[in-house]
């Protein structure tokens, strides 16, 4: 077992304390409006439902004036389902759009500040499906706070979401071309590569430790998109932890890469097994920005763009 292990199962069980408390919180101010931010206008009276992504209907007596995102991803979301200004605070890491970055924090992926939750007053979140409040979901609802998990497996699960949110936010005017042009977009992508010659594609999630992700991830649908395979798509695991040796083994046909903010190189550790690795010699990486390519938002869609792009130059 690695040495942060035990820390890190700590982190996440003070983590989920801290959502208790959370919970515990909320149902205690319920219908109360103490300190609380002054409420936007409603776009209508009229009352809104969605299913969300765990199929689940997500319903609102007038469209959503008051959204709290749980995921900077959820964050992408909204705005481009034209709610962007109903957004009330969010957690760290949400950086797109520019002005997402002046929105209030709540806390992060794993701990939620309870009191900051309850002075904006929410009357939508938007979480995402494998964070902190997804197993206390029915807490929260019983606290009278509606919650939308946009957690999309697929790129048209993208559109979908945007669509769907804009039902909830009541900018539909907006939100549905919005949806639709992804759509196109996704479409016309399928009928240019997904039929090309197949090519195999290891993809790396992380560094320390090294890991992956199967084929039911939203960036194996992007491969498919482009007539590629992720190599470990018949992985039990969502994101498995493997081993160079276990990555040579598959003999990919290229690399997928994701440069984060820090400037490092993501192909670094690889070119110490150069010789090990084919693709890695004849340099058939790709190397994409993080956020675009990991966050299951609208800039994954033109993330995508830029990977058919590359795998149909590694095939000529």
């Amino acid at each position: 077992m690695r040495a942060g292990a035990p820390r890190r199962r700590a982190g996440m069980r003070g983590a989920l304390a801290r959502c208790a408390v959370f919970l515990a919180a909320l149902a205690a101010s319920a219908g109360t409006g103490a300190d609380a931010a002054p409420e936007l206008p409603a776009r209508a009276s009229t009352a809104v439902s969605a299913l969300d992504d765990r199929g689940e209907r997500v319903a609102l007596a007038r469209p959503a004036t008051r959204v709290l995102t749980l995921a900077p991803h959820a964050t992408e979301l909204v705005y481009a389902a034209g709610g962007g200004e109903a957004i009330i605070g969010t957690v760290e890491h949400s950086d797109y759009p520019p002005q997402a970055k002046a929105l209030p924090r709540v806390g992060d992926a794993w701990a939620l500040h309870p009191e900051r939750v309850l002075a904006l007053r929410p009357d939508l979140v938007v979480a995402w499906l494998p964070g902190p409040l997804a197993a206390v979901d029915p807490a929260l609802r019983q606290a009278g706070i509606a919650v939308f998990h946009a957690a999309p497996t697929t790129l048209d699960g993208i559109a979908d979401d945007v669509e769907r949110l804009s039902h909830l936010l009541g900018s539909e005017a907006s939100g549905l071309p919005a949806a639709n042009a992804m759509r196109a977009r996704i479409a016309a992508l399928r009928e240019r590569y997904a039929q090309r010659s197949p090519l195999r594609v290891f993809v790396q999630a992380g560094t320390e430790p090294l890991y992956t992700l199967n084929g039911g991830h939203v960036v194996s649908d992007a491969l498919r998109t482009c007539g590629a395979r992720n190599v470990f798509a018949d992985a039990l695991a969502a994101a498995p932890m493997v081993d160079p040796e276990s990555v040579i083994a598959t003999r990919p046909d290229a690399l997928l890469l994701a440069r984060d903010n820090t400037g490092a190189d993501p192909a670094a550790p690889w070119r110490l097994l150069a010789r090990h690795v084919p693709a890695v010699a004849e340099n058939r990486l790709i190397v994409l920005p993080a956020d675009d390519l990991y966050r299951p938002g609208p800039r994954l869609i033109e993330a995508t763009a830029s990977l058919c792009e590359a795998l149909d130059a590694l095939r000529r």
